[in-house]
């Protein structure tokens, strides 16, 4: 951003772009070139002499399957803004239980948990039925 100055904030996210980039492999060329600029911009975008643009740090994010929000965990503020903001709380990845428990035990409660609060009787009915169907195509 022409004018602008960098500052800590700048520099906590190069070295998270960096460390990632290491992580997954990827060469500052090789990322340069999905951003289609020169290694040694890059390399400015990592030591936070200059500020990566959002479109940049989103193919980034793509490149290395980390979500943007991983570049900016554990950054200093300076607002008082919530956090999370106005926005839902991030989505948790579902983990089975041990097998002796049967593994999608939870999955299967918060499922029809939700179908009973949310689907008509007739829908209901008609996402049993599918359910079934599955269940009879996977074991015959």
């Amino acid at each position: 951003m022409a004018g602008q100055k960098t500052d800590a904030r700048d520099v906590h996210v190069g070295i998270r772009i960096a460390e990632q980039r290491k992580r997954s492999s990827l060469t500052q060329k090789r990322v340069a070139q999905s951003f289609g600029m020169s290694a040694a911009q890059l390399q400015k975008y990592e030591k936070g002499i200059n500020r990566i643009s959002a479109i940049h740090l989103e193919i980034l994010s793509r490149m290395t399957g980390m979500p943007i929000d991983y570049f900016f965990a554990g950054m200093d503020r300076s607002d008082d803004v919530p956090l999370q903001g106005l926005g839902e709380p991030p989505q948790q990845a579902f983990v089975p239980q041990a097998e002796s428990q049967g593994s999608w035990t939870g999955l299967v409660e918060v499922v029809a948990k939700h179908v009973k609060e949310n689907f008509s009787e007739a829908n209901r009915r008609e996402f049993a039925a599918a359910v079934h169907a599955l269940d009879e195509t996977l074991n015959g």
